[in-house]
């Protein structure tokens, strides 16, 4: 008799398992069946090699003075997002997910008054939604109440090399209300994820208000900004052509399901959100689009779902298509989706150009002007990204 370790990988599932097994007993069926069903243990295949997230938690102040910041979030979302998609790890891009907190604001029936507007998803047109629809009344602030929450509540990854960040933002002191945040932003950093803080105001008074401290605590980055500082544009010659591809690749999305329409309009809705912030601003959110580790939607495009699933357009009822796909056969209903899908590849690579021109015009002009737009939400949470990424091994 011999005491056997056998490693049997099947079907995405790994079984690790130890036992006396007679050693002329040597097959694949004579093992099973001698193995202790009680000693079978099943772990995740490959559970150290899934993909990659980078999951970022956005905490808000909604209070009275936060008017700036809210805008510059409006009009930093995409160009965030931009930076994000920039990342790699082992050359592999990440999944992107975010999520929004609000806090601060007396109209939250909530004792601390925070509140979840958006769990960590990978429905960008929902952030978009309902940063949009954000809007200030005065209140008490508690960082410490709202970290707690985030860190606690959000379906934060469990994969070690997935990038954690919160991102918290406010004008009061850091260390208001009965949760302590030195021990919120400690335990939180116990699961890696790292707090970021930024005060809307001069650099000494968020050092005083102890938002530089919060930040060291919790593993992250301490910026100060001026929020109430319009966003710096610059525009290209590039923007009317990527805004022309935009209106292209919309017409690629087939939508499928009970609210498969109120998705398509919640996504022409958010190109007019971000276009009213500027046009630069929809032309970041263009450039996002084009960004398949980070635009998805196969919750209600057909284009989507069938490249994540394939065997979904088979099974797919007709009640759930779109009129003009009604009555037709899936052959049919395949190739138009096939073709969609070629002419967003298609689209996508023209943006993705299209963009590198651009940006490239931009730190141009950026350096020709000695312009500084460091100064606003966007660029804070960008900056700190390259830093915390380059440190967690991801390159740019």
């Amino acid at each position: 008799m011999t005491t056997l370790k056998i490693l049997a990988l099947a079907a995405g599932t790994a079984f690790l398992s130890s036992g006396n097994i007679p050693e002329n007993h040597s097959t694949k069926s004579n093992v099973e069946s001698h193995l202790p069903a009680q000693k079978v243990t099943l772990i995740p295949a490959n559970s150290t090699l899934k993909d990659n997230k980078i999951q970022v938690a956005l905490l808000l102040d909604t209070s009275n003075s936060m008017d700036g910041l809210i805008d510059q979030a409006k009009s930093r979302l995409w160009n965030i997002v931009n930076t994000l998609t920039t990342l790699k790890y082992n050359g592999k891009a990440p999944q992107i997910e975010i999520a929004l907190y609000e806090y601060g604001n007396d109209g939250i029936r909530d004792e601390n008054y925070i509140r979840q507007v958006a769990p960590l998803t990978q429905d960008l047109d929902l952030i978009s939604e309902k940063l949009f629809a954000l809007r200030t009344n005065g209140g008490s602030e508690y960082c410490g109440a709202v970290i707690r929450d985030a860190s606690a509540n959000l379906n934060w990854d469990s994969n070690d090399k997935s990038m954690k960040l919160i991102y918290i933002a406010g004008n009061e002191a850091f260390n208001q209300g009965k949760i302590n945040y030195k021990d919120v932003v400690s335990k939180a950093k116990d699961k890696n994820i790292y707090t970021n803080t930024i005060f809307c105001g001069s650099r000494e008074e968020g050092i005083q208000t102890f938002w530089q401290n919060g930040a060291s605590l919790g593993g992250g980055k301490y910026f100060n900004i001026d929020s109430d500082r319009k966003v710096l544009y610059i525009e290209t010659p590039y923007d009317s052509k990527i805004s022309e591809c935009n209106a292209k690749l919309n017409d690629t999305y087939i939508y499928y399901g009970n609210h498969g329409s109120e998705y398509r309009l919640k996504q022409i809705t958010q190109d007019k959100n971000a276009e009213s912030q500027s046009a630069s601003n929809l032309v970041e959110r263009a450039v996002a689009k084009s960004k398949k580790n980070a635009y998805k939607n196969d919750h209600w495009d057909l284009v989507d779902k069938a490249e994540k699933d394939a065997g979904f357009i088979a099974n797919v009822k007709e009640s759930e298509l779109p009129a003009e796909l009604k009555g037709k056969s899936k052959e049919e209903i395949q190739k138009t989706i096939t073709a969609k899908s070629a002419a967003r590849d298609k689209i996508q690579k023209e943006i993705e150009e299209l963009s590198k021109k651009r940006q490239t015009y931009i730190d141009g002009e950026m350096k020709k002007r000695g312009t500084d737009d460091s100064d606003d939400l966007g660029k804070a949470i960008e900056s700190s990204i390259v830093e915390l990424a380059k440190k967690n091994g991801y390159s740019l």
